[in-house]
């Protein structure tokens, strides 16, 4: 079993340290936030009084912070402490440019180094069931899969360094542009007198199958587990959704890639987190729609 630094203790790194704990490992944790950190100590973690006492002696160190400013900080104090040959993995979602250059430091500093974000929400970092979209070298892939092994169910070695990025920008792109389908599909339906179960039935099972219905649908009663049976409770927040897509719209201006439902995608979470829906699941933009019908 290794010994972990896991620095960012938040609604995703509590619940995957915890889960490193469960499966043997020995996990050190940081967090800026005092209850955050007292909150993984319940689960097993050892709490640290800041991140370089962390990362002493780790064989492992994994971030998961808000942003690619936060990543690049954190990892310049970490390198300063941490051993050569410490394998670095960053769980953040950030842009692909800031992975870049965190891999850069990593190995200016001697130690493999990961991007491997992640997708399943609050639910799969509690269960264990993330997947892990991975990007860097082979060796450092090797070093850390059965590592994330016990955090996650699906382990993807997309390319090397930033690739992991890329891959999770791609993927949620989609799932904000197909759950804004999802969400305009229902609102049709209800105009049309159409029962909810009644077209969950019919595109969960045919053309219009997607994982923002069949697993995720936005409406009460379809499916018992998604949150609009809870409020809109989030497994995933609008604001992290906004943030993904504002990503997605960075990263295509940069490359040069035209992507117009990416771009109105976005342009309809900024709206509803204007409205102060921040904080609700992403799905709940349904009532969006409702409102403007």
């Amino acid at each position: 079993m290794a010994r972990i630094a896991f620095i960012g203790l938040g609604n995703m790194g509590g619940p995957m340290a915890a889960n490193l704990v469960k499966a043997g490992h020995e996990v050190l944790g940081f967090d800026l936030a005092a209850p955050v950190l007292k909150a993984a100590e319940k689960s097993g973690v050892k709490p640290a009084s800041h991140a370089s006492q962390a990362v002493k002696d780790a064989e492992v160190v994994i971030t998961m912070l808000p942003q690619g400013r936060h990543v690049l900080t954190a990892w310049t104090d970490i390198l300063q402490t941490a051993a050569q040959d410490t394998l670095v993995i960053d769980c953040s979602t950030i842009d692909v440019d800031s992975s870049r250059k965190a891999h850069e430091m990593a190995k200016a500093a001697s130690c493999p180094s990961l991007d491997a974000p992640v997708s399943g929400g609050t639910g799969g970092a509690a269960a264990g069931t993330l997947t892990f979209m991975a990007g860097g070298s082979d060796e450092a892939f090797a070093r850390a899969k059965p590592i994330l092994e016990a955090m996650g169910k699906k382990i993807v070695h997309c390319g090397e360094a930033g690739a992991g990025q890329a891959a999770k920008i791609c993927n949620n792109m989609i799932l904000g542009i197909s759950m804004v389908g999802v969400c305009e599909a229902f609102v049709l339906a209800e105009k049309l007198g159409l029962s909810h179960q009644a077209l969950f039935d019919v595109a969960s099972t045919s053309s219009g199958q997607c994982w923002s219905i069949n697993t995720y649908c936005p409406v009460p009663g379809p499916v018992p587990t998604s949150p609009a049976n809870n409020d809109y409770k989030p497994g995933f927040a609008a604001a992290l959704m906004l943030k993904d897509l504002r990503l997605s719209q960075e990263a295509a201006l940069a490359s040069g890639a035209s992507t117009p439902l990416g771009a109105e995608a976005a342009q309809l979470y900024a709206l509803f987190d204007k409205q102060g829906n921040g904080g609700r699941d992403f799905s709940a933009i349904i009532e969006m729609f409702r409102e403007k019908a």
